[in-house]
């Protein structure tokens, strides 16, 4: 116990769990689609959450063209190994019917979409009346996968736009994170751009004022109220194709 007391006033966690925060919620919503639902998985990319739909049939979709060094600007994976896609084309383009799927997913993928609301659009084409529509993206990013990354980021009002407009009724639209934790994730990785855009790093001093700082950063998240308003790591949404109307007989 005085070991992990140490360690956290050594390394607050401020900031850390943007992944893990996501992968938790995606894992548990997931778990509410019926077995044997087809789910297509937009922008799948490497297929690392397939792993969480082995109780639906899985399709994986994507444009296979990032090569993980892109134009080696920003953050880049290095390699990248989409694996066996199903589907291979424009995510606002998909070569199948209208109502193909009973869910679709697509996790951190919209920032490196040029139009955004068009897959919004093409999702709802796809989905069936009353089928699940799950979606990830960060409220503000870094470069990362360039060329292949057109907006930073989306805020909850642009979900409840284009998702309402789409004929799609939102079920959870909840902030991973807050203003707070966000703040902190930048911390961490002042030393790593440091590195590579300044050559330096922070010094000994430095590095015990952004200690500091992360320990406030922590204490303010803890007491926090609503600052995922004002920023986050991002939104989790969930929302439902509407079923469609039966127009009465005159």
């Amino acid at each position: 116990m005085k070991f992990n007391k140490a360690l956290h006033f050594l390394r607050p966690d401020v900031g850390l769990k943007n992944q893990e925060n996501r992968e938790s919620w995606l894992q548990q919503t997931l778990r509410q689609i019926p077995a044997g639902s087809k789910i297509l998985d937009a922008g799948a990319g490497t297929q690392q959450y397939k792993i969480f739909c082995m109780h639906l049939n899985y399709v994986a979709q994507d444009f296979a063209e990032y090569d993980g060094k892109g134009d080696e600007k920003g953050l880049q994976m290095g390699t990248f190994d989409y694996g066996k896609l199903d589907i291979i084309s424009d995510i606002t383009a998909i070569p199948r019917p209208d109502a193909s799927f009973d869910a679709i997913m697509c996790i951190e993928v919209l920032e490196h979409l040029p139009e955004p609301s068009k897959a919004i659009a093409e999702f709802s084409r796809l989905l069936k009346p009353g089928g699940h529509l799950v979606i990830t993206a960060p409220f503000c990013s870094l470069t990362h996968f360039a060329p292949y990354h057109y907006c930073t980021g989306f805020n909850r009002y642009w979900y409840e736009k284009q998702l309402i407009d789409n004929e799609l009724s939102i079920s959870e639209l909840i902030p991973n994170g807050n203003y707070f934790e966000y703040l902190g994730q930048e911390l961490y990785r002042v030393r790593t751009a440091a590195k590579k855009y300044a050559a330096d790093k922070p010094n000994a001093l430095e590095s015990i004022a952004l200690l500091l700082i992360r320990r406030m950063l922590l204490r303010f998240s803890i007491n926090d109220s609503s600052s995922a308003e004002s920023a986050c790591f991002g939104y989790h949404v969930h929302a439902m194709k509407k079923n469609q109307l039966t127009i009465p007989s005159p």
